[in-house]
């Protein structure tokens, strides 16, 4: 057969060259989605869609305030972190300051409260600060300053961590500098009230560290203790009070219960690294809530810290946040590998962000499945690990 002409042939080398470089961008389009897809953090999606107003404010439509709380803001500004979501970190972060910092967290911390007043008028209800929310709100500024190379991130994180120290460390006799819950409203006859709940460690690390101040040091070792005491037996309470005299004092008010602020004290413990300092020594302490969990369909909602006896259900949020924690019995594992775990696991998925009348719920839902998912991590120095910040790049 004679040869095609030359003209035919460059023709149809042309063809098959461009049909080459066609297949070759579909299939780097169709990774870049599979990439994004991967990346993408759907419950993240659902909550925003559920509790973040077009201008960044975090509403509880559950209340009759359709209230905020300042908690609120820190963990969607974490959670939009974390789902390398900068638009909407920034939109949160505008609404925050302009709302419940008088218009800068550098010069004053977050009111903790805010919603709809008697009178009809959207404003702040409550001025105190809620230090919780204050260490995470420095965290994930300090974290997002660092992740996304944004230095007035990490400028507003210290100013924030500086303001903490200066208004919600009080040097208690016999325990020394130790975070209180607010400025005000948490000592009484020299008895100081402290939150257990409120001490994540990982967090302590990178604000105290940013943050430069030694006295973090301190404040690190006495919120050690704090988690310690809070669960003699292994099941942490709400509150538990200090006095000098006697040391740490069952609180008066809650009588050693554990419930909804309690529940954070295994998530965030639950998160810690092996290689934490502070990681064994804790999970040693919770583990008889640990065991609990395994040998339960369903975690209670509040346990007498004294008795041990326990009550009620806990919310779809509580399975969540005890999945971190009891993945940690066996040994080696990465995520909810038990039987148990992996039901706690499924309750959680199955009735989570089904509505907006489960703001605190849905955000321990994110915390702890989220990170059974793999898509965050601490290192040993309470530094975030994203999964974005490594496999999930663009191909």
């Amino acid at each position: 057969m004679a040869p095609a002409p030359r003209r035919a042939r460059t023709a149809a080398s042309r063809w098959l060259l461009g049909l080459s470089l066609l297949v070759t961008a579909v299939s780097f389009a169709t990774a870049a989605r599979a990439a994004m897809d991967e990346c993408a953090w759907p419950a993240w999606q659902r909550f925003k869609a559920l509790y973040v107003s077009d201008d960044g404010r975090v509403v509880d439509a559950s209340t009759p305030q359709h209230i905020t709380v300042s908690e609120g803001q820190a963990y969607a500004l974490t959670f939009a972190l974390i789902a390398n979501d900068p638009a909407a970190f920034a939109n949160i972060l505008a609404w925050t300051q302009n709302n419940l910092a008088r218009g800068s967290i550098a010069s004053a911390l977050p009111a903790w409260k805010w919603g709809r007043a008697a009178d009809g008028q959207w404003t702040v209800l409550d001025v105190n600060s809620a230090s919780d929310a204050d260490l995470w709100l420095s965290y994930a500024l300090s974290e997002a300053g660092r992740l996304w190379k944004r230095p007035e991130y990490t400028a507003l994180a210290r100013a924030v961590s500086d303001r903490i120290l200066t208004d919600e460390v009080a040097l208690i006799p016999g325990l020394g500098p130790t975070l209180l819950p607010g400025p005000q409203g948490f000592v009484k006859d020299e008895v100081w009230r402290l939150n257990a709940s409120y001490l994540p460690i990982q967090v302590l690390r990178v604000v105290g560290k940013q943050g430069g101040n030694a006295l973090w040091d301190d404040v690190l070792k006495s919120s050690l203790q704090v988690i310690l005491a809070s669960a003699p037996r292994g099941y942490a309470a709400d509150w538990i009070g200090y006095r000098q005299s006697e040391g740490f004092i069952t609180d008066t008010v809650t009588s050693g219960v554990g419930s909804y602020d309690a529940i954070r004290v295994y998530l965030w413990a639950g998160m810690l690294p092996d290689t934490d300092s502070f990681a064994k020594t804790l999970d040693a302490q919770l583990r008889p809530m640990r065991s609990f969990a395994l040998q339960h369909a369903v975690p209670p909602e509040s346990v007498d810290t004294a008795t041990l006896a326990s009550r009620g259900e806990g919310l779809p949020g509580f399975s969540a946040a005890l999945v971190p924690l009891m993945s940690h019995a066996v040994p080696g594992a990465h995520g909810p590998q038990s039987t148990a775990a992996q039901s706690y696991r499924e309750r959680a998925e199955s009735l989570a962000l089904k509505s907006d009348q489960h703001y605190y719920s849905d955000a321990l839902t994110l915390f702890g499945l989220g990170f059974s998912d793999g898509r965050f991590r601490f290192d040993r120095n309470g530094h975030l690990e994203p999964r974005w910040n490594a496999p999930c790049h663009a191909p």
